[in-house]
């Protein structure tokens, strides 16, 4: 008895099948490194407290009759078990980090940029208490400030769009750095002039802030030449 051979389109439609799972997979982990904010090996998402489960032996065992067993004999009873209380959301969460427990610093790729260099920006946040904290890192809880002494030049909020949150759980001792860097245009930005051309920044000294969840960073000098 002979085997049908499958014909030349089956072969190509196999071929396409594993062509689309590899795509897949390397689409997956593209866009895991593109969108992969932080870098945050100690920081993890805080825990959420889960609602308890009756305990698996909460009906007891099941009694198995003997042949010794006498009109007179007691049945055994199976006690009711009740579950136990779930424990409030107040007394499992993490606290939310406060300006006594991070320190919010603003990074420069560099100290001095040349003619044509765009200046790189970047958060690095330290958790110096006692106790792991939870802390919105996320766009929407981020603002990068340049100013030239009193002159606000920059504000990376002014023309942002799609602010998003992200809740991680900061660990005692330890740094975050963000892991994709805010490139400033070397231009004034203002909330009216998001699709205008804009004042180019002019030589000389700047100071950039970064703010975290209501924390402020000290002032980052950088020169512009």
């Amino acid at each position: 008895m002979s085997t049908r051979r499958p014909t030349p389109a089956v072969y190509r439609r196999r071929r396409l099948a594993v062509l689309l799972v590899l795509l897949l997979v390397i689409g997956g982990a593209v866009t895991l490194a593109v969108w992969r904010p932080w870098e945050v090996p100690e920081a993890t998402a805080a825990p959420s407290p889960r609602p308890s489960t009756p305990d698996a032996a909460a009906s007891g065992p099941t009694p198995t009759p003997t042949d010794e067993a006498t009109p007179e004999a007691t049945p055994e009873v199976t006690p009711e078990v009740t579950p136990e209380a779930s424990p409030s959301p107040s007394a499992t969460s993490i606290p939310v980090c406060t300006s006594g427990d991070v320190v919010v610093a603003a990074v420069t790729d560099q100290a001095s940029y040349g003619s044509g260099e765009k200046p790189r920006l970047s958060i690095e946040l330290e958790n110096v208490g006692d106790n792991a904290c939870a802390m919105n890192v996320g766009t929407a809880a981020q603002s990068f400030t340049i100013s030239s002494g009193t002159d606000v030049w920059w504000r990376s909020t002014d023309c942002q769009t799609e602010p998003s949150d992200q809740i991680v759980q900061l660990q005692p001792g330890k740094k975050v750095t963000s892991a994709e860097p805010l490139v400033w245009d070397r231009t004034r930005s203002s909330v009216t002039s998001c699709d205008d051309d804009r004042p180019a920044a002019l030589a000389g000294y700047y100071n950039l802030v970064v703010t975290v969840g209501g924390i402020d960073s000290e002032e980052r000098q950088f020169r512009l030449r």
